[in-house]
């Protein structure tokens, strides 16, 4: 997939996100409310700089709930010498926002601020800069999430705990190749890839901070999420980052259901 077809594409569920999910009851303001209130745009842009890139973010100032699900997506593909794996950066059978039993609170997932940022290189001597890639995320996410993997490109942490009560960790900083392509595998005591079903984002102290996907054609460093630590550098390719505040839903490798509205 090019850059370019990632970026429409991530583009159009932006807007889709906000479209379809955002709601917000209308309320008469009287002339003192009024006079106390300031507005603030629905896009807002901002440019940065760090580690010799330069950076653009797009951003919908929103709160959006959500109840969607994703399946089969295959991101990058195309030969990696060092490890091969299925073939590609990230091979997810599932991802749902969601979940349609438990509590009516548990049947969607909050998102805060999503947003799409364009990483360029600056040019030499005052010539053109370079783009080198883009990510989608999200500054806050929170609820359950089913969540499906068979490899994965990325930065990922997910704490669980066992039938017996033991902790288990889910962690790609134990893989020898930084998680590039990753299968999960792991030393016990762990929580195998497989295994996994979900994971509930976010906790009592706040919603999970630092949920993206990138594509880039070089590592980039990434400023950390705002009361947050650095994120691991985003490799080359498609990249998955993911570490603040999930637990594992399941670790039998089942996600929970969720059916459509009507169903």
């Amino acid at each position: 997939m090019t850059l370019k077809l990632l970026a429409r594409r991530a583009a159009t569920l932006l807007c889709s996100l906000v479209a379809l999910h955002c709601h917000a009851q209308m309320q008469p303001l009287t002339e003192d409310e009024l006079s106390r209130t300031r507005g603030q745009g629905l896009i807002a842009m901002s440019n940065t700089s760090l580690g010799g890139y330069d950076f653009s973010r797009i951003a919908l100032d929103a709160d959006v709930t959500l109840s969607a699900n994703f399946r089969s997506m295959r991101l990058g593909e195309y030969s990696y010498t060092a490890r091969n794996g299925l073939g590609a950066d990230i091979d997810m059978p599932l991802l749902q926002f969601g979940r349609s039993d438990g509590s009516e609170a548990q049947r969607l997932v909050h998102i805060t601020n999503p947003y799409m940022e364009f990483v360029y290189k600056p040019g030499v001597d005052g010539g053109a800069r370079e783009v080198i890639g883009m990510r989608l995320g999200f500054d806050g996410i929170s609820g359950d999430v089913g969540l499906k993997l068979n490899s994965l490109s990325g930065s990922l942490r997910v704490a669980a705990n066992a039938p017996d009560g033991s902790g288990l960790l889910l962690d790609s900083r134990t893989d020898a190749l930084g998680g590039k392509r990753w299968d999960g595998a792991c030393a016990a005591p762990c929580l195998p890839m497989a295994q996994l079903g979900g994971v509930t984002a976010g906790d009592a102290s706040g919603p999970s901070r630092d949920f993206w996907i990138s594509i880039l054609k070089t590592g980039v460093q990434f400023a950390a999420p705002a009361g947050g630590t650095a994120p691991d550098v985003a490799q080359a390719g498609v990249w998955l980052n993911w570490r603040d505040k999930l637990t594992a839903l399941s670790t039998n490798g089942i996600a929970p259901p969720n059916l459509p509205k009507g169903r």
